[in-house]
């Protein structure tokens, strides 16, 4: 991660993202670097509008952590309905069932 933050604070600044560039970048904040990892980023950065990308990024919506939580409980609570009518339901035949034998 600390490449990409190099790489785009770099274009925050309006410099150039080279490799020497990053390198500095990184070597001013104490990053081992690992010039294979440089050497990619910059080549994978060099065909990518970063403007377009961050605007993008800034227009998704958030997702809220507790949806998932809420569609667990609206499950549970249609399984426990559905469990409940199947033992209403086989009531229902037991007794129509009795019934028959009285009739």
């Amino acid at each position: 991660m600390e490449y990409i933050y190099g790489a785009l604070a770099l274009h925050a600044s309006g410099k150039e993202i080279s490799e020497e560039n990053v390198k500095k970048m990184l070597q001013a904040v104490g990053v081992e670097i690992d010039d294979a990892k440089v050497k990619s980023l910059v080549a994978s950065l060099q065909k990518v509008d970063i403007e377009e990308v961050l605007k993008g990024a800034a227009a998704m919506p958030a997702m809220p952590t507790a949806a998932p939580q809420a569609e667990g409980k609206k499950e549970e609570k249609k399984e426990e309905k559905k469990e409940e009518k199947k033992e209403e339901a086989s009531e229902e035949d037991i007794a129509s069932g009795l019934g028959a034998l009285f009739g």
